[in-house]
């Protein structure tokens, strides 16, 4: 039997054991209070990913940083400037934290909500 990706995740945090699991925690409870009904996957051997009607973000974590990339953020306002990486791209835009940074929560659920509404407007795949 495998674990679901909360599970998974669950996992990541407590393995983690020092700022970046605890990062990790507060950016996924930030998700979860946007989103409630967010969808946990688990993908490219070993990477949280929260997703509605597509992938919202990413939540990778590195040495010195918490990575959170969006994989349409480049299509997304971020009046707070929140977006720290990636910031070359075509499609994608990331958020790096590091040990001490706090987080703009209001301004963090706002991208997340943003994401979540272009991922709505894709058009549908239609069979023919």
């Amino acid at each position: 039997m495998t674990d679901s990706p909360s599970a998974l995740i669950d996992a990541r945090i407590a393995a983690l054991g020092d700022w970046r699991g605890d990062m990790l925690a507060q950016v996924r409870a930030l998700i979860h209070r946007a989103i409630p009904d967010v969808v946990e996957t688990w993908k490219w051997r070993g990477v949280p990913v929260w997703e509605k009607d597509g992938i919202l973000c990413t939540g990778e974590s590195y040495k010195s940083a918490v990575k959170l990339t969006f994989a349409k953020g480049a299509a997304i306002d971020d009046p707070s400037s929140l977006f720290n990486a990636s910031l070359d791209g075509n499609a994608r835009r990331a958020i790096d934290l590091h040990e001490g940074d706090r987080i703009d929560e209001p301004a963090f659920i706002a991208l997340i909500l943003a994401a979540a509404s272009l991922n709505a407007k894709k058009p549908r795949k239609t069979r023919n």
